[in-house]
């Protein structure tokens, strides 16, 4: 195996002799993308490989990213105009409640007011019954007292002849008729009346 080893590391012969290099002690070999006889290859690699990426991107890459950007431009706009048009939604429904709220509150008042107003005639109604129901007492009552008063009249008549009949019996021991008495008594109150 090291017959194999140093048949590789010795150069096959030409006819030319080389140069065999010398390595100076401290010096190190070139770092091969740095060496000017890699140059060529490497330039013509990075063509090759920028060509191949640029080609690759054109048609995937590219393609990809405007489809989604497309798409998510769409939607924005999709969605903007649906948030637009929430917005107007949402400002016609707060008019129409602020409409129907003033409505609301006009109905709640005109029926405050009715009833307000039927309460008042109710209540004038109900006072109105009352007077009438106390005229009406109040001129049943004056009836009464004129009657009892006629005939308290009528009587005190009768009481004064019986009064006057036994004061002139108590004190003068006469004797006296009713008829007397009564003509007596009614010429005084009729002096009195008159």
């Amino acid at each position: 195996m090291t017959e194999f080893l140093l048949a590789a590391a010795t150069p096959p012969e030409t006819g030319q002799h080389t140069a065999p290099e010398v390595q100076v002690p401290g010096q190190k070999e070139a770092f091969p993308p740095f060496d000017p006889t890699y140059f060529a290859s490497q330039l013509l690699w990075l063509a090759i490989t920028f060509i191949a990426l640029y080609f690759i991107l054109a048609r995937v890459a590219v393609p990809r990213i405007a489809g989604i950007l497309g798409e998510r431009r769409t939607r924005i706009e999709g969605d903007l105009g649906q948030a637009e048009k929430a917005k107007q939604a949402a400002d016609a429904a707060g008019i129409a409640y602020e409409k129907a709220l003033a409505e609301a509150r006009a109905r709640a008042y005109d029926i405050a007011e009715e009833a307000s107003d039927k309460a008042k005639q109710a209540a004038a109604a109900e006072r109105a019954k009352t007077e009438a129901e106390l005229a009406k007492k109040l001129v049943e009552a004056e009836a009464s007292i004129a009657e009892i008063k006629r005939r308290a009249l009528g009587e005190v008549g009768a009481i004064a002849g019986e009064a006057a009949e036994a004061v002139v019996k108590a004190l003068s021991k006469a004797s006296v008729t009713a008829a007397e008495v009564r003509d007596a008594v009614n010429a005084a109150m009729s002096g009195r009346n008159g």
